[in-house]
């Protein structure tokens, strides 16, 4: 990534890291994130950590994007995490979010997703972003909705039943 992090007014967003097991644990573990993206059989810190070197950290160093923690600003509490993700599946990057389910309604969805798909177009050169939700997920779909996403049809991952919408969104619609 070009810079060590990114600033919203509400949230800091900086790189995942290693450091970041605890928000990792809990976000991949929410009732949320179970429900509507699915089980990732992380358990523990180092379960987290493991994920964190074995499935964010290579994106970040190959494509020199990917997952951002997100910390709110006036306590430094690191509260979730959205990122562009390189999804086997999905043709193209795919914005994707998460947050601890205190934080969960309050805004910072929206506030940290605008300003990724900002780098998205604006530093990281992407011309096209992709999102992916469940169709049980209508908080997903009305902040994508909001960003100007599209919904252009209908995805079913790899090794992954549930079919899922496809939402993208140009560079042309900013």
């Amino acid at each position: 990534m070009s810079r060590s992090y990114y600033e919203t007014e509400r949230l800091i967003l900086k790189p995942t890291e290693i450091s970041d097991d605890d928000v990792i644990l809990g976000v991949l573990n929410s009732p949320k994130f179970l429900e509507f993206v699915g089980d990732r059989n992380v358990r523990t810190l180092n379960d987290a950590r493991q994920y964190i070197v074995g499935k964010i950290r290579p994106q970040i160093d190959k494509l020199g994007y990917g997952s951002f923690t997100l910390i709110r600003k006036e306590d430094q509490l690191k509260i979730g995490v959205c990122g562009l993700y390189d999804r086997p599946g999905v043709n193209g990057i795919d914005l994707g979010f998460g947050l601890l389910p205190q934080f969960e309604g309050l805004g910072f969805g929206s506030e940290a997703a605008a300003r990724v798909l900002k780098l998205a177009f604006n530093d990281f050169g992407l011309r096209e972003v992709k999102a992916i939700t469940s169709k049980q997920n209508s908080g997903s779909q009305k902040v994508l909705e909001k960003m100007g996403f599209e919904r252009d049809g209908y995805i079913t991952l790899p090794d992954a039943e549930e079919v899922l919408l496809q939402y993208t969104r140009s560079s042309t619609n900013t």
